[in-house]
């Protein structure tokens, strides 16, 4: 199981370690050009604060590890679409004030009306730590974003197991030290692979579509949801895989019934829809097939897809 130490600008560390309540975090990246791919989903990102500079501040924890929180994803996304998916969760109070903290780590300024891709490095269950840990063994001063580690391997096995217990908030005994185990395989409920914040489960099903209603085609961002299939309040997750992009009109009939996905990813359609409603035109659209994420293992579920036949969908 791996571990990432990713170095935080101290605006965003003061700003976050302040909000106890705030759980997710976008850990973000000036430039969304590079793809992040030193974790999978279910592993631990770790904060890991500057070296002091030439102006320190008395009493700021220079060269700690702060807190830490479960990698989700990495997303690239405008700096507008970011502030609008996660708002305070960017570590900042107002748009402007995360786009004067991205400015000044850019090779250029930010110009007016400009609205760069970012990159999203997308945490849940984030923690801060009420008494820092001191920075891995090797981790060097002239790191400017961060540096993987296996956390298996020896030196580090010791060092990990620590922030682990610190970061999970129990005795790491309990969950049988997945980190030291072959392959994804997790001891602990917090660290499943496939689940997501509320935000985040935004931002992955946007993605995922391409920024298109998956019924209609839609690509007005304002009018796109992301829906789950089964409800969080219905014992659904937020997770990719129970989750499908809709215009907010079709989000509704989807609830309520009226519109449904077969498990071959066809378009269901209520007879009430026309009873009720008089209107004929998603009742004539039944059958036909409905735009899927290319990927495959992003698609839905057909076990979410063939519950919310069984439960909600108005058959009759």
């Amino acid at each position: 199981m791996k571990a990432y130490v990713g170095v935080t600008d101290g605006d965003w560390y003061r700003f976050m370690s302040a909000r106890p309540t705030l759980t997710e975090a976008n850990f973000w990246r000036p430039s969304g050009s590079t793809n992040f791919r030193a974790l999978r989903p279910g592993e631990p990102f770790f904060f890991k604060t500057h070296h002091s500079g030439r102006n320190p501040v008395n009493g700021f924890p220079y060269n700690q590890v702060v807190g830490g929180g479960i990698f989700e994803s990495f997303q690239p996304f405008s700096l507008s679409e970011a502030w609008e998916t996660f708002g305070e969760a960017n570590g900042a109070d107002h748009q402007e004030q995360m786009r004067e903290r991205i400015s000044k780590y850019r090779q250029s300024p930010i110009a007016a009306g400009e609205d760069p891709i970012i990159g999203c490095v997308l945490l849940r269950d984030t923690r801060f730590f009420e008494l820092p840990a001191g920075p891995p063994p090797d981790f060097a001063s002239n790191i400017v974003q961060g540096k993987g580690y296996d956390m298996a391997a020896p030196p580090y096995t010791d060092y990990f197991t620590d922030l682990m217990t610190r970061l999970l908030g129990n005795d790491t005994t309990d969950v049988a030290q997945p980190w030291r185990l072959e392959g994804p395989v997790f001891g602990d409920p917090r660290l499943t692979p496939r689940r997501l914040g509320q935000r985040a489960f935004k931002a992955v099903v946007l993605n995922a579509y391409g920024g298109r209603c998956a019924i209609t085609g839609s690509t007005i961002r304002p009018v796109l949801q992301a829906a789950h299939i089964r409800p969080v309040t219905r014992g659904g997750e937020h997770r990719l895989d129970n989750g499908i992009l809709l215009r907010s009109d079709i989000h509704i009939l989807f609830d309520q019934g009226y519109l449904a996905i077969g498990t071959d990813y066809r378009l269901r359609a209520s007879p009430r829809l026309s009873q009720e409603f008089g209107d004929d035109e998603l009742y004539q659209h039944a059958g036909s097939t409905v735009t899927m994420p290319a990927n495959a293992s992003d698609r839905p579920s057909r076990a979410f897809l063939e519950w919310h036949l069984n439960e909600v969908f108005l058959a009759t």
